[in-house]
């Protein structure tokens, strides 16, 4: 068995850290997008509703490459087409360029999702520990570095940060991944995928994405319209946020052997809720604040156990020889990650609408989903990465 650090998880969990800084980046300066093209909250949303969508299409056509070519290849193309995007939408002389520029992120946004976490499970299962938790805290960590850019430069043009941001892709895209098998799987290989209990996990992957978009997407645009932040400090919504998921992540693979998911996932919905109904009734941007570090504190975990668990799934069934059991896993990560972005229009496009008069709003939406995490979270122990092979 190869140890971590003969294993490209170096490599991988820079993509996630790419990622992350690039779309935190992005949502955290929404406000100067307002002001700059002169967008009104609405046309956010549309954006934000083809962004996700094109997400879609991007993590779909990562399902149809992946198995054949690799899911390293794939995921090589998708953080160049990041560079690209960013090129596109920051020198954008007008609206269409822009909404171009985007586009063409929306879909390199799905491929590099759905690649990255087929890397990431495919070295968990081969190391037969527990390591998604700390993968998604590479993206949390790239979500701060991001977030703290847009604090640090608050009257840096979105020329000069896209173009800066575009060199940490074009980087990362060339890191040791874990290599493809090189051979086309059978049509047989994802026969017998469970995928009435992959949906059961899949209703969390929703509910945590609902919440984790509403906080990252529209957390500045709320401190800033409805807390009335000064300008300079709007980017705080998602800051704390970011900090408590990093430290709960980077915890979370001892916790998750420790305590067993389905304990861990119920304990962090209970404090979920008290950290948004905080953010619902903050007063003053200094709550807010408070209320954001307590739900990054408990929601912070659920994603990387869905995708465990939605992993482990796909090798179920008895032996598999390795071609096939990579198949069958690049085929379930690619379309489990739809429900990301089933969460992700939930969060940005839904609390965006609905909080259009107040965000306040918008924010009271995913309180109601975050219960329903105590019910699914007795799912996950039934499917534990550990003993899946």
């Amino acid at each position: 068995m190869p140890s971590v650090s003969q294993s490209p998880r170096a490599a991988i969990a820079a993509a996630y850290f790419a990622q992350g800084c690039v779309f935190l980046s992005l949502t955290t300066r929404l406000p100067k997008f307002e002001d700059h093209w002169g967008i009104s909250q609405l046309g956010l949303t549309l954006l934000m509703l083809m962004i996700v969508v094109l997400a879609g299409a991007g993590s779909l056509l990562a399902e149809k490459v992946a198995p054949r070519r690799g899911s390293a290849i794939v995921l090589r193309g998708g953080l160049l087409g990041i560079v690209v995007a960013l090129l596109i939408s920051g020198t954008a002389p007008d609206i269409p360029v822009l909404v171009l520029g985007l586009a063409v992120y929306g879909v390199v946004l799905g491929m590099v999702d759905a690649t990255t976490n087929m890397q990431a499970v495919s070295l968990e299962h081969q190391l037969r520990r527990t390591m998604l938790p700390s993968f998604h805290g590479a993206w949390t960590a790239g979500g701060i570095a991001g977030t703290l850019l847009t604090l640090a430069l608050p009257h840096a043009s979105i020329a000069a940060l896209s173009c800066g941001l575009a060199i940490l892709p074009l980087v990362v895209a060339f890191g040791r991944l874990l290599p493809g098998s090189g051979t086309a799987p059978s049509p047989e290989a994802a026969d017998g995928i469970p995928w009435r209990p992959i949906l059961v996990v899949g209703a969390a992957c929703v509910i945590f994405y609902t919440v984790d978009t509403a906080s990252t997407t529209w957390g500045s645009v709320y401190f800033d319209h409805t807390l009335h932040a000064p300008g300079g400090l709007v980017a705080l919504a998602t800051l704390p946020y970011l900090v408590a998921s990093l430290a709960a992540r980077v915890a979370g693979d001892r916790l998750t052997d420790n305590l067993g998911a389905t304990r861990l996932l119920r304990s962090g919905a209970g404090v979920a809720v008290i950290g948004l109904a905080g953010v619902v009734v903050a007063p003053n941007w200094p709550v807010g604040v408070l209320g954001f570090l307590v739900l990054g504190c408990g929601i912070a975990v659920v994603a990387p156990l869905s995708y465990s668990a939605a992993a482990s799934l796909a090798r179920s069934g008895g032996a598999l020889d390795g071609d096939v059991a990579r198949a069958r896993t690049d085929a379930v990560i690619a379309r489990f990650n739809q429900f990301n972005y089933v969460g992700a229009l939930v969060g940005s496009v839904l609390t965006g609408a609905i909080g259009t008069g107040s965000l306040r709003v918008g924010y009271a939406v995913p309180v109601v989903l975050v219960i329903a995490l105590l019910p699914l979270a007795k799912v996950f122990d039934q499917h534990r990465l550990v003993t899946a092979r």
